[in-house]
């Protein structure tokens, strides 16, 4: 018989919020599988557990060697326990992989359901919650992030990003230059912790309060694009919709025809809008 891989849940700040079910996962698995053996060691100590099975790293720089060798244990009949730093694993943290290769091998995959830093940061923003999307990190390079920010700039659904502390103030700028300086945002910084702080605002506003520095771990929530309607849009908005789904690459056809359903036009109104603008440059 073969094993069975079981992703856990860990919290993102207040120890407390361990699940239940970590506890006997950690005293009765196999193998541990955890990003960074120490913080392991300090979350077992904090929860007076002892591994009861052999502890090894898994973290972004040997998951692609390591995950075969797990497989392995899990055909073997092991039950393999996956944790990463904080949350859940796969979630921008290593998973993924082993994951893919344990569903490949027809291995049963479960999971222990603890903190994540995603849906805490949208249930506290204050932002609509019914739909949203994870974009994860954004690229470091500025070019590379206004592209990737282009191409959801249409997005109506909530959006969640992670960002590093250093570069929140270049994010929230690059939000401000795409969504607009008004669309609202929250920062939510250490969350769960002792110095938990949730800083709701235009992008532009938080553009500005994030440029004096910014500690912690950072979960950033964008309210998705307002819904409008065809007396809301003029030629000149519809040329600029069309110039950013080009610049991220894709045709001007395709481009014209989705900007005609965000707006609620005729493809031909967007289309001669485009021409329009593009004999006045000429």
């Amino acid at each position: 018989m073969t094993g069975t891989l079981v992703l856990a849940g860990t919290p993102i700040g207040d120890i407390a919020d361990a699940p239940p079910r970590l506890v006997k996962e950690l005293e009765t698995a196999d193998v541990i599988a955890a990003e960074d053996t120490r913080r392991l060691r300090r979350l077992t100590q904090a929860l007076g557990v002892t591994p009861g099975g052999r502890v090894l790293s898994y973290f972004e720089g040997n998951e692609s060697a390591r995950t075969p060798e797990l497989v392995e244990e899990l055909t073997g009949g092991a039950r393999v326990l996956l944790v990463t730093d904080a949350g859940m694993p796969s979630v921008s943290d290593p998973g993924y992989r082993l994951v893919a290769a344990a569903v490949e091998k027809d291995i049963r995959v479960t999971a222990v359901p603890g903190p994540s830093a995603v849906l805490t940061a949208l249930a506290l923003s204050g932002l609509p919650v019914d739909r949203f999307c994870f974009e994860g990190f954004l690229p470091r390079k500025a070019g590379e992030r206004l592209s990737r920010l282009r191409e959801v700039a249409g997005e109506r659904r909530t959006l969640v990003y992670f960002e590093a502390p250093h570069r929140l103030d270049d994010t929230l700028a690059a939000m401000a230059e795409v969504f607009g300086a008004e669309r609202r945002a929250a920062v939510c910084r250490e969350l769960t912790k002792t110095y938990e702080e949730v800083r709701r605002g235009p992008l532009a506003e938080l553009a500005d309060w994030a440029a004096q520095g910014v500690r912690g771990e950072i979960t950033v929530v964008v309210e998705g694009a307002p819904e409008t309607g065809p007396e809301e849009l003029d030629a000149a908005e519809l040329v600029r919709r069309v110039r950013v789904r080009e610049e991220a690459g894709e045709r001007r056809k395709e481009a014209i025809a989705a900007v005609a359903v965000e707006a609620g036009l005729p493809k031909r109104v967007v289309f001669d809008a485009v021409v329009a603008a593009k004999r006045a440059d000429q």
